[in-house]
């Protein structure tokens, strides 16, 4: 799908911000680029669409040499996200996300449809198409930037950054809603990012820079495992969890596959019987489907006794989830973030398959985190 060859930038005076970089990514893969500041991952990233043009070397989409085509019709057939989003106040959200189907002359109709179905791709409904961007939150506002960029149907899109900006629970509930939307469409994604846990979570390959060139490149496990040298080591911070527990990788094999539940047509007292037998302090509500539906807790219940009956009543459904085959690393690192005491399991379809709890996983973090000064003290 996009190949680097030997591509270097240099700039007046003779400074080399990229130098010799060579990269094979294949056609659905979601690379990120990571380093300090100054390696060159930006700079790399926008000699693709031709934004900064390659002082050397050769820079192939689907076989064709970038440098032989016109850059505004090479950058019409690219996707691009930037961190401050670049929505044009004056236009409604269908304009905004229409714009380059607009520009490739496609009919309105045809422009107007495809904006509405890539709202539903965000949970954004028709309604949003007439508003106008400061109608919207920052969140929202991302989405809208990233739905521009699918448009047109790229195969390829480029993001700089795209959530840097935002408050760190908007960050995450959209690097958890891009990362299913790229598994959705599998489109060739290439990221830059100074957020290792980012490149972590999202990231098919991460590239390493440093001082303009590539220090190593692997899946997040391969460079969590096996870092090539000292400065990867120290970049990637020795505190990542589950380093020291290779054999245990996604939600699966630490879940509880048998989560207490109740339906939403039973009674708060029969919902506090159930915790008093089962001996916890919240349940999992789910439909006769067993499709996830929320949850309540003794908190809730105690609040709402004396204006409620039936737990359908009561339940919050703002729950966090993660879907089957999802690393376990993320998970650790979101419960001990949140502070959340567990995080349900679920398929594609939202069922129910397990739950992973804060207390399963004390031996990971222990050895992970403690582990190593544990063996100092004993030594």
């Amino acid at each position: 799908m996009l190949k680097l060859e030997n591509v270097s930038k240099i700039y007046k005076g003779g400074k080399k911000a990229v130098n010799s970089i060579n990269l094979d990514i294949a056609k659905g893969e979601f690379i990120c680029f990571i380093g300090p500041s100054g390696c060159g991952k930006t700079t790399t990233m926008k000699m693709i669409n031709r934004l900064i043009e390659p002082s050397s070397g050769k820079i192939f989409i689907d076989g064709e040499n970038i440098m032989e085509q016109d850059p505004v019709e090479l950058r019409r057939k690219i996707g691009y996200v930037i961190q401050q989003i670049g929505l044009f106040p004056h236009m409604t959200i269908q304009q905004n996300i229409s714009l380059v189907p607009k520009l490739l002359k496609w009919p309105e109709d045809k422009r107007k449809e495809r904006a509405r179905e890539l709202l539903k791709l965000v949970d954004m409904g028709p309604e949003y198409l007439e508003r106008y961007p400061h109608e919207l939150s920052g969140g929202q506002q991302q989405r809208i930037g990233v739905l521009r960029a699918l448009a047109a149907e790229p195969p390829l899109i480029l993001m700089d950054e795209p959530f840097g900006a935002l408050d760190p629970i908007t960050r995450d509930s959209l690097q958890e809603e891009f990362k299913k939307l790229q598994r959705t469409l599998n489109k060739t994604i290439v990221f830059v990012t100074h957020d290792m846990d980012e490149a972590i979570k999202l990231a098919d390959r991460i590239v390493i820079l440093k001082g303009g060139e590539i220090v190593q490149v692997g899946s997040p496990d391969d460079i969590l495992r096996n870092p090539v040298n000292e400065f990867v080591e120290e970049f990637i911070g020795k505190e990542r969890l589950l380093q020291s527990r290779p054999d245990i990788e996604r939600v699966e094999q630490m879940m509880n596959k048998k989560p207490v539940t109740i339906t939403a047509d039973k009674t708060l007292s029969q919902a506090i019987q159930l915790m008093r037998e089962q001996r916890v302090d919240s349940l999992l509500v789910v439909d006769e489907q067993n499709v996830l539906q929320g949850y309540v807790d003794v908190e809730i219940i105690d609040e709402k006794r004396k204006k409620a009956s039936l737990v359908g009543d009561v339940f919050r459904s703002d729950i966090y989830t993660v879907q089957s085959g999802t690393l376990l690393r993320d998970t650790v690192r979101k419960i001990l973030k949140r502070g959340i005491k567990y995080v349900p399991v679920v398929d594609e379809e939202n069922h129910l398959v397990g739950i992973v709890t804060r207390a399963s996983l004390v031996d990971i973090v222990y050895d992970s985190i403690w582990g190593e000064e544990d063996q100092l003290v004993t030594t």
